[in-house]
């Protein structure tokens, strides 16, 4: 190794992290030691994060001995300060004893407005190994920890008890204490099949010393490949294919050091339950992994991750299997009991659990939304009894065992319910579906009825919120109004559906017996959930004065808004878009100042022939681009009006639009009120310039 080439390690070592974070602990660990690295100007090549159910850990490699090395510039008193009659005054002696230097060595120079002292410090050169155990406490008390403990006597506090400190610079120890635990060069192996401490010769063999001796894969990374390819390859011979969600797969990987994966059977009588159910409990209560069949079709099997390569495996599974009979039981005992009454029976127990304190039950919610599905659907053109009835079913389910015992059966456990009463498809598949979307790219409810219950549901909340007065701010933003907002922008604008924002606010409002905002709530609930189109066109790269131009329409109908802002984007990238967006600046700015009501033009009145060319080719693109606006096809509109280009940059390069003429003078103001105004079908193209 290089003499001016080192690797540093440290690893906390401490009783079991939690499964849930121990992922996002090690990144950050990781982030804080390579961005305090960052910020001293030490360069290096590599960091490697580590972490297990016992330990966090951090290789650094390529480190030099030393913080660099710089000269830097430090200013002292005014010379005229620093000196009298020629003689060095005690500012003077102060600032060069500060920066250990004479007096005699002291230079004056201008800082760009005065004369003053100034001497050359070189900074840096810190020894690494003096400086590494701070950065190590400063990173470990800046770990997002919810809530840190003490353990024993100590004061020190972190997630869990630390055990064992390693930080090791190259070979040699860096002597320390942090967390109350005195630094060294012992690790420990796994908890069964290596229980004793491991001296770890240096920074670097640390992986392959916990891996051969120890019995740990410590890269979280690479323990979760391990786990991932056991499971699925277990999935296979079972003669199915193991479904793996991603964060189940990092808790499951969280727990272990030494992964294998084993697989279990259950009772075949359970697949009579909801699989949803099944699958819950094995991934929530057990940390299992279900299998299911080519068609997706539940398999009465499950493949769970031992932290051990026992002796006799058939006891281990034996024991997971006792396990997860009860729990399975249960599942099945709440399927049952809970289909000995209809959904409508369940929704009575809604009388008494409060939606909020200020808007009623849950019952009362379902009231609304029942009224509100079925104003969407006439919009819609759709069946408002399908729409009414699952929009009065669909919070029925909260009220059962099973949702009670399985949270995330919401919705789910109606589909069940509702399919066993014979409602129809339509009404229990909106019940399943009138949460979807629950999370960003998630997809959309596939049935009219289920979409119209999901908007129904959310607008009635953001109306009942809003008119509370409990707008969103920061984070803080209980009722999930931001979620609420895109998924109601989503479904408009994705399935298609023609629908005013305004319309449904104000019949949902109406729908409350009284809101302490009233009526002025719809405004600034329609301004919210318009304002959440920024993120949602951000996310496709369409600049912000894309939007902006749409925006200032003021229009309420996100299918529309939506259909204006592609066009106006695909226009952004003409190549006339520049000028055309430069142009409507200038009319606008021409027009606030001298309004304009009417824009017939006087043809008898058209001397320039810029002017006569313009108005020719205004009068001719109206023509043609009308038809287009009925049809809401703006971006062939605008393509269309995109040829005006030439026309518009000579009318302004020939024509004196304020003519000293009165009448010619309003003639050509005319002229540019039509012009504007056919842009202005779409949008306020002039908004586009702002940033040209």
């Amino acid at each position: 190794m290089s003499e001016n080439i080192h690797n540093f390690l440290v690893e906390l070592g401490t009783e079991e992290l939690p499964p849930k974070s121990l992922l996002t602990l090690s990144t950050e660990f990781r982030n804080q030691l390579e961005a305090s690295l960052k910020n001293l100007g030490v360069a290096f090549n590599s960091v490697s994060p580590f972490a297990s159910p016992r330990r966090l850990a951090v290789l650094i490699e390529g480190l030099p001995a030393t913080t660099p090395v710089k000269s830097v510039t430090v200013w002292g008193p005014p010379a005229n300060v620093a000196f009298a009659d020629g003689k060095p005054t005690k500012a003077a002696e102060a600032f060069a004893a500060k920066n250990g230097i004479s007096v005699a060595e002291l230079t004056t120079a201008s800082d760009g407005k005065v004369e003053k002292l100034k001497c050359d410090v070189k900074t840096g050169g810190e020894s690494l190994t003096q400086l590494l155990p701070g950065l190590v406490d400063h990173a470990l008390a800046q770990l997002p920890i919810a809530k840190r403990m003490r353990w024993g006597s100590k004061r020190d506090e972190f997630v869990r008890p630390v055990k064992w400190l390693v930080m090791l610079f190259d070979e040699q120890v860096i002597p320390c204490t942090i967390l109350g635990v005195t630094s060294g060069n012992q690790t420990r192996g796994h908890r069964f099949h290596c229980n004793r401490t491991l001296t770890i010769p240096s920074a670097t063999a640390y992986k392959k010393l916990l891996l051969e001796e120890g019995k740990v894969i410590a890269d979280f990374n690479e323990r979760r490949d391990n786990v991932r390819k056991q499971v699925i390859a277990t999935g296979e011979k079972l003669g199915g294919q193991a479904v793996i969600d991603p964060d189940l797969l990092d808790e499951v990987t969280a727990l272990v050091e030494w992964p294998v994966a084993l697989a279990g059977r259950f009772e075949e009588r359970f697949l009579a339950v909801p699989a949803e159910a099944l699958i819950s409990s094995m991934k929530e209560h057990q940390k299992y992994f279900h299998v299911v069949d080519k068609k997706g079709a539940l398999l009465p099997h499950f493949i769970t991750l031992a932290n051990i390569e026992s002796a006799d495996p058939a006891q281990v599974i034996a024991g997971n299997e006792k396990v997860i009979r009860p729990r399975l039981s249960d599942a099945a005992f709440f399927f049952e009991t809970d289909k000995k009454q209809a959904l409508t029976d369940h929704r009575e127990k809604l009388r008494n659990v409060v939606f909020q304190a200020q808007l009623g039950t849950l019952f009362d919610k379902t009231e609304r939304i029942a009224v509100l599905a079925g104003f969407i659907a006439r919009k819609l053109g759709a069946d408002d009894r399908w729409a009414e009835r699952a929009g009065r079913l669909s919070k029925a389910d909260l009220a059962t065992a099973m949702v009670y015992e399985f949270a995330d059966m919401q919705g789910i456990a109606g589909f069940y319910y509702g399919q066993d009463d014979g409602e129809e498809k339509e009404v229990y598949w909106a019940l399943k579906e009138q949460y979807l979307p629950k999370f960003a790219g998630d997809e959309l409810p596939s049935t009219t009825t289920g979409a119209i219950v999901a908007l129904a549901d959310r607008i009635d909340t953001l109306a009942g919120i809003f008119g509370l007065g409990q707008v969103p701010t920061g984070s803080k933003d209980p009722f999930g109004l931001r979620r609420a907002s895109v998924a109601v922008l989503r479904i408009l604008v994705e399935k298609g559906y023609d629908l005013d924002l305004r319309d449904l606010l104000e019949e949902a409002v109406e729908l409350y017996p009284s809101l302490p905002q009233g009526k002025k709530c719809i405004d600034v609930a329609l301004n919210y959930m318009l304002e959440r189109f920024r993120a949602w066109y951000e996310e496709q790269n369409i600049p912000a004065v894309v939007y902006q131009a749409v925006a200032a329409k003021g229009i309420n109908n996100p299918l529309d808004i939506d259909n204006r802002v592609q066009a106006v984007a695909a226009f952004y990238q003409l190549p006339e878009a520049e000028a055309l967006a430069a142009a409507n600046k200038r009319v606008s700015n021409i027009l606030a100042k001298q309004p304009v009501t009417d824009t017939t033009v006087n043809d008898a009145l058209l001397q320039e022939p810029a002017e006569r060319d313009l108005a020719q080719q205004v009068a001719a693109a109206k023509q043609k681009v009308e038809p287009l606006f009925a049809k809401r096809q703006y971006k062939e509109a605008l393509a269309e009006l995109a040829s005006l280009r030439a026309a518009v940059d000579l009318f302004f390069d020939k024509v004196m639009v304020m003519a000293e003429d009165p009448q010619l003078r309003a003639n050509r103001l005319a002229l540019l009120a039509g012009l504007r105004s056919l842009f202005w079908e779409v949008a306020d193209i002039s908004q586009l310039a702002v940033s040209q």
